[in-house]
């Protein structure tokens, strides 16, 4: 394989752990032999995550493969995000339904799907689970027939504690940032900055330090068209994959000249023309699409917080087992109205609201709820 800078210096690093478990690799009997860089990662990954035998393998190595899952899961990022700095835009949307299984993409635009009426809806006149869901931030309170995604998807902020801690006590004050990012037509660099000083200003008075990775999801949610999210997880390869220095997660400025304003002029970005409804939707969120970039495989959706939600064992007894998460009567309010909204529910089951709204507020599910009154009473 003839292999650029970037590619071979991160070859190097792949080799340099598949060294330590050399003999267990051998191991595997391999028939696929890509001649390609990103087939080599896919079927090294493969064999490292499927048909190693762990068995034989000694403590001290497991390690050793984590971390080359982990450089193989990266380098297959970096190299899928690469192509978007050529590739036009019937390509990106090729790739994009070509991944849709793997990906959950169906999960994932549910999520921005949920979001778009509420892209300048003011935090703080947001229920609490809303807000969560907008924020990127996964709760046991999400009921599975309300939030039918997980809310972690293009990028998750559950590891930002003092963010959260922060929007739950001040929400206005990340609604005075996000109030400078205009809902719709063409967003400056000083609105941006505008943006920056609000939100750098809501932590002031805090202990907590402002990062930007949350500051991303906020503006991604408002505006999916113009910013695209980051986590520093996956940070390093889309760095990589755009050619810049890798920032860290205060660097506020660089973010709008090395990430957004780069993928500003690329091919497909400048040329994102919809065919089809499909497409549609992706045009519409296109600042977000170098998300669906990164690898995923066949647990991807599975590993989703939504679909462990709903196969979430179920308990047998009294005891043992988690506790059931109690809602606050706004937010139980809000949920069984928006379900009696529905034309098909018949008004004796509307007359039981106060009903309803109760058993939602101890922590039973809306449509559980409603299937059990319409079981009652007819």
């Amino acid at each position: 394989m003839a292999l650029g800078e970037q590619e071979s210096q991160i070859y190097q690093n792949i080799l340099k752990q598949a060294t330590e478990i050399s003999l267990n690799l051998m191991a595997v009997k391999v028939e696929n032999h890509p001649e390609d860089f990103l087939g080599w990662c896919y079927e090294l990954l493969d064999v490292a995550k499927n048909r190693i035998n762990f068995d034989l393998l000694d403590d001290h190595q497991l390690p050793i493969v984590k971390k080359l899952q982990d450089l193989l899961i990266s380098a297959i990022s970096f190299l899928q995000l690469k192509t978007l700095r050529i590739a036009p835009w019937p390509m990106v949307t090729a790739f994009i339904a070509d991944h849709k299984e793997i990906a959950a993409l169906d999960e994932q635009l549910k999520l921005i799907e949920y979001l778009k009426p509420m892209r300048s809806t003011p935090l703080k006149d947001m229920i609490k689970e809303d807000r969560l869901a907008f924020s990127g931030k996964h709760a046991a309170s999400l009921d599975t027939s309300v939030y039918q995604f997980d809310v972690e998807w293009f990028a998750s902020t559950k590891s930002a504690k003092g963010f959260h801690q922060l929007l739950d006590d001040l929400p206005g004050a990340f609604d005075d940032a996000l109030a400078a990012i205009p809902a719709e037509g063409d967003v400056t660099l000083e609105h941006y900055q505008s943006f920056m000083v609000g939100y750098l200003s809501a932590f002031s008075g805090s202990e907590e330090k402002p990062t930007l990775a949350p500051a991303t999801r906020l503006l991604a949610m408002r505006r999916p068209d113009v910013f695209t999210p980051i986590t520093p997880s996956k940070l390093d390869a889309l760095c990589q994959a755009l050619g810049i220095a890798k920032l860290n997660n205060r660097d506020f400025e660089r973010y709008w000249t090395d990430i957004v304003s780069t993928i500003k002029t690329m091919p497909w970005y400048t040329m994102a023309a919809p065919a089809d409804e499909f497409e549609a939707q992706l045009a519409e969120i296109k600042a977000l699409l170098p998300c669906l970039f990164y690898h995923a495989d066949k647990d991807t959706a599975t590993n989703s917080n939504y679909f462990k939600l709903l196969h979430k064992p179920k308990r047998t007894g009294s005891s043992g087992g988690k506790k059931t998460v109690r809602r606050g009567k706004e937010s139980a309010e809000v949920l069984v109205d928006r379900a009696l909204a529905d034309e098909s529910i018949p008004e004796h089951i509307r007359a039981k609201r106060d009903s309803i709204v109760a058993e939602v507020e101890k922590g039973r599910s809306v449509d559980e709820t409603i299937s059990l009154m319409r079981t009652i009473f007819g």
